[in-house]
Formats: structure tokens, sequence, C-alpha cells
């Protein structure tokens, strides 16, 4: 119980010290946000998130509930929507993500991307300007930028021995419930 009482001292004094530098805890005694964690001013942040590890949020985000973002760069003016979670991955300025997704370690999402609903990323970097709006298993792949994920469509990188990569080049659109088994290459501006 001591444990507990001195914990949400810290836990209170490290919220008022961030909302001191100009960051909105819409509910403080329900954001959990670790020692080691760099917040932004004009960042929001909703009840309901978990902050933790050497996690770096910019400025002027806005954090729904339900998100945890562990060991990860988040850039300025980003949207994490409700229940996402993320983990060593790098997200840049300007990009959406979620609801409802998943980026798993060494992902790396550009600016302006927008990763939508059930989306899930492994090993992946997506290219500025691209999105993955729903539905979507990409794992060990390279998205070029410009490029339209459509729902339903998965990196088949795993064949039972080794994991393979999967490259689609700048402008590719890859229609809905598109199985891409790695390795493959799709070429700038092709349509699948």
């Amino acid at each position: 119980r001591e444990l507990a009482e001195v914990a949400a001292i810290m836990h209170k004094a490290r919220n008022e010290m961030l909302m001191d530098s100009g960051v909105t805890l819409v509910d403080p005694a329900a954001v959990y946000v670790g020692p080691d964690v760099a917040i932004g001013a004009d960042t929001i942040v909703h009840p309901g998130v978990y902050l933790e590890g050497q996690t770096t949020i910019g400025r002027g985000c806005e954090i729904h509930s339900g998100v945890r973002i562990v060991d990860s760069v988040i850039g300025d003016k980003v949207v994490i929507n409700n229940f996402c979670v993320i983990v060593s991955s790098r997200v840049a300025d300007g990009a959406q993500v979620g609801p409802f997704a998943r980026l798993r370690p060494d992902t790396v999402v550009g600016e302006d991307v927008h990763i939508g609903n059930f989306v899930e990323l492994k090993k992946t970097s997506i290219g500025r300007g691209s999105k993955a709006p729903h539905l979507t298993y990409l794992g060990d792949a390279t998205i070029g930028e410009r490029v339209n994920v459509g729902a339903g469509t998965i990196t088949c990188n795993y064949n039972g021995v080794t994991k393979n990569p999967t490259v689609i080049e700048d402008g590719a659109f890859i229609g809905s419930d598109s199985q891409l088994i790695a390795p493959v290459r799709v070429g700038q501006g092709a349509y699948v």
C-alpha cells in the first residue's frame, strides 16, 4: 500500500510538470507517463493512455484513449486514434494512426501517412503520403511514397522457414484483398 501511495505522489508530480510545460492531459489521474517519456507542448493526451520507456511525443499531437506507446518516437502534429499499440517504432510528422492499429518493432511511418483501423505493421517502412486505411497486415515491407494499400491486403512474408521482403514502389495502387507472396517487388505506378 505504501509503494502505491508513493507511486501516486510521483505520478501526480510528473503530470503536473507536463501540464506546466504546455501538455494537455484531459484527465491527469487516468494517464500514465513514464519517467523517461518526453512530450512536446500543445499535445493533447486523453484518458487511458500509457506512454512508457524511451518514448518521445512531438508538439501539437493528439493521443486518444486506450493507446499504449513504448520506446517509440512520434513526430509533430500526429494523431494516434483510440486503442492503438505502438512499440519500438517511428511515426513522422502529420501522420494519422488507427483506431485499433498495431505498430510492431522496426516500423517507420513517414510524413502524412494514414494507417487506419485494424492495420498491423511489422518491420515495415511506409513513405510520405501513403495510406493503408483498414484491415491490412504489412510485414517485412518497404513501401514507397503515395502508395494506396487496399483493405484486406497481406504481405505474406513467412514461408514456413524464412522471412522474405516485399517492396512496393512509389505511386503503386494495391487493390483490396491482395496477397503479396514475398519475396516480391511491385513497380512504380503499378496497379494490382
